[in-house]
């Protein structure tokens, strides 16, 4: 790679001699996403560049690619489309494509509480990226607001299909943050280690209920707590909270965020 820029310490101006990488737009725990731009294609990317700790796993650079190559299958509308994976000495990354404007969570943020009808909309194309995820045999395992992208146009698309799978072998102590955010993590989860269409389909139920009510159904001071009652409670209708919900949008809710009986 060339000399590194300021816009990322250690990530350099072209990536694999082929990604100009340009501003970073959004940075967690194992990943920094920066705006970038196919040189090869003449195509704006995003540019999905995971921590070099990561990057040092040889287990985890096999997982990656693997979980990449599935999620480049999976071509939906409501899927944020993976173009490109690969390695540059000690930086791995997903070329993806770009998408113009929000995440949920940073929707949630600003409005609070979002009406039913967006809250229906929004979750409506979820599905469909889950139904299409699942009938390839692909399993999200990581549903939360940060993940569900909002473009300008309202069309709904979810990132980071498989990413949970590859992050969430490489450390089993981090398990809770890493094979779904702890406030939206299914119980079969918590208490098993097992994800299936059902913890998708769980972990959807809570988005839906933190977009009706603008608050988490969960919570905590220690994650330890919050997966507690994932496991032993049920979750509220999200009308104790809110008045006006319609019974039938709470027996939604509740029906996709129930508990599954062992």
């Amino acid at each position: 790679m060339s000399s590194a820029t300021s816009t990322s310490p250690g990530i350099s101006q072209l990536l694999d001699d082929r990604y100009r990488v340009e501003g970073p737009i959004a940075r967690g725990g194992m990943a920094t996403v920066h705006r970038g731009h196919d040189e090869r294609l003449d195509r704006v990317v995003a540019l999905k560049i995971m921590h070099p700790h990561l990057a040092m796993d040889e287990d985890f650079r096999r997982r990656f690619a693997r979980e990449a190559r599935s999620a480049a299958r999976l071509a939906h509308r409501n899927v944020v489309g993976v173009f490109d994976q690969g390695e540059d000495e000690d930086h791995i990354y997903l070329a993806m494509e770009l998408v113009e404007g929000q995440t949920l969570r940073a929707r949630i943020v600003d409005q609070g509480r979002l009406t039913l009808r967006e809250s229906l909309a929004i979750t409506a194309q979820v599905l469909e990226a889950l139904v299409a995820a699942h009938q390839a045999g692909i399993v999200h395992r990581d549903i939360k607001p940060e993940n569900i992208l909002i473009d300008r146009s309202e069309l709904v698309k979810v990132a980071d299909f498989g990413l949970a799978r590859a992050i969430g072998s490489h450390n089993s102590s981090a398990s809770a943050s890493l094979l779904g955010t702890v406030a939206y993590i299914s119980p079969e989860v918590v208490t098993r280690g097992h994800s299936d269409e059902r913890s998708d389909l769980y972990s959807l139920g809570i988005v839906l209920f933190e977009m009706l009510t603008g608050r988490q159904p969960f919570l905590g001071e220690q994650p330890v707590h919050i997966a507690f009652q994932h496991v032993h409670e049920d979750i509220p209708a999200p009308s104790t909270l809110v008045s006006g919900i319609p019974r039938e949008l709470d027996s939604l809710v509740t029906w996709a965020a129930a508990r599954q009986v062992e």
